[in-house]
């Protein structure tokens, strides 16, 4: 063996050889699983990689939930290492990290003003994506696909037909540099609503399969406890943002500080949203909504834009003016350019985890496959019959960016399945579903995209 492979060979089994095992925590009580670390050094440099698929015009992220797509299912051929991925307490929870910290750029990059004058286009959007596409699960495909089973199981296919994955969407607009767009506004403000109006029905449906029946009263309950948090965390948060961080940079006036406060900001609304009923996205989205650069105004400037401003202080005319739009621009979205090193970080592991949730082996079951093919059908002819509400922005567009289920789909599938509301064979349909709607979404939205930016 050629020497220069064999020291190799031992630097591995040296460095990964370890990570195999367990090792034992510092107090002696249960050991920590080592493994940890080495997945997501796989994850991380397997996400990095598959950005190559940008090469051929697709988002890095149809690379990401393709790589989960095979690392999830190499036990099929009898590699089942990475199978301690998917529960991985660590890593599942660095993935909900990850689609949080996503949202809260997504609405760091958004302007709340923007999407209050498409709020009535986004609402209309969120209403025909609801109630389409649950009528359609519920009343038409569910019974006839899936016939012999009582009534709140189809109530609850068509609860999980419901769902949006703003993640998805919200992710190739961003990479696409297109979140200023009259489509991404409309979709993002959806989104929100979709939340909303997606937890009612899905409340429901679950009473009505675990306790029999929901009052009006109760349905109501849920409806005002929703909007309040909505509009009451942005309302509360535009209002405290600034005076906190007053106070706070009297301690520190660094980037230390304000990049702490963002966070905090971010994950204490992703909490409030929960507590709340609502899925965290909603909350981290919120908080980027709120943080501006107005409530980072007592915070020293980035070392760029400190060091441009000496450069042209003497100057003057239009080579100070053009620079001055570069070190207006810098301070705008410093704190944006702060949270990047977590996006890239944790965002990816998301992805991939998505992907890993697929089983193949549902393929090779022919009635299984076919149904879950139908019903994907229904899936984006409910979401894509939504886009008609977006008015005079691309409809198509719209419909497209509305049909992946991703995270929410599978959180409604799941909990479906642990309340014993969902049969297993329903559940496997729904998930498969919730895959193909998400594998799907990013090269046609990126297709339609790249249209629509080279006919302008």
């Amino acid at each position: 063996m050629n020497r220069q492979w064999l020291w190799s060979f031992i630097f591995i089994a040296l460095i990964a050889g370890p990570a195999f095992g367990a090792s034992p925590s510092i107090d002696g009580s249960d050991p920590i699983d080592a493994r940890s670390f080495l997945f997501i050094a796989i994850l991380l440099i397997g996400a990095k990689t598959c950005s190559l698929i940008e090469k051929v015009g697709q988002p890095a992220i149809l690379g990401e939930l393709i790589l989960g797509l095979v690392l999830g299912n190499l036990g099929l051929i009898g590699f089942d290492f990475f199978e301690a991925i998917k529960f991985d307490q660590h890593i599942l929870f660095f993935a909900e990290l990850g689609v949080v910290i996503l949202l809260f750029q997504i609405g760091l990059e958004s302007n709340i003003s923007e999407m209050m004058k498409v709020g009535p286009r986004a609402l209309l959007v969120a209403l025909i994506g609801v109630v389409v596409p649950f009528v359609l699960g519920a009343f038409v495909a569910g019974p006839l696909l899936m016939p012999g089973f009582e009534d709140h199981v189809y109530l609850m296919i068509g609860g999980a037909l419901t769902a949006t994955s703003v993640a998805i969407a919200a992710s190739i607009f961003r990479d696409m540099k297109l979140l200023d767009s009259q489509e991404a506004k409309i979709i993002l403000g959806a989104a929100v609503f979709d939340d909303v109006l997606a937890l009612i029905a899905f409340s429901i449906v679950m009473a009505i399969g675990t306790v029999g029946s929901i009052s009006s009263g109760e349905i109501a309950g849920i409806f005002g406890e929703s909007f309040l948090f909505l509009f009451g965390a942005v309302i509360l948060g535009h209002y405290t943002a600034a005076p906190i961080g007053h106070a706070l940079s009297k301690i520190s006036s660094g980037v230390g500080m304000k990049f702490g406060l963002a966070v905090t900001f971010c994950l204490l609304f992703a909490y409030f949203a929960h507590v709340a009923g609502l899925s965290p996205i909603i909350g981290a989205f919120a908080a980027g909504l709120v943080l501006d650069q107005v409530h980072f105004r007592f915070f020293h400037d980035p070392e760029i834009v400190t060091d441009l401003k000496a450069c042209v202080q003497h100057e003057t005319g239009e080579i100070k003016e053009n620079v001055m739009k570069v070190v207006d621009l810098h301070a705008e979205k410093h704190v944006e350019d702060l949270m990047n090193p977590l996006y890239h970080f944790f965002t990816p592991i998301f992805f991939v985890l998505t992907g890993m949730s697929v089983k193949l082996d549902t393929l090779f079951d022919t009635q299984t496959l076919l149904t879950a093919l139908i019903l994907t059908v229904v899936a984006v002819v409910g979401k894509l019959v939504a886009g008609l509400g977006a008015g005079a922005a691309k409809k198509m567009v719209v419909g497209i960016g509305m049909v992946p289920r991703g995270e929410v789909g599978l959180v409604f599938a799941m909990a479906g399945h642990t309340a014993g509301i969902l049969p297993s064979e329903v559940f496997s349909v729904i998930v498969l579903m919730v895959i193909i709607t998400t594998l799907m979404t990013p090269p046609l939205l990126s297709y339609l995209l790249k249209k629509h930016v080279d006919s302008h």
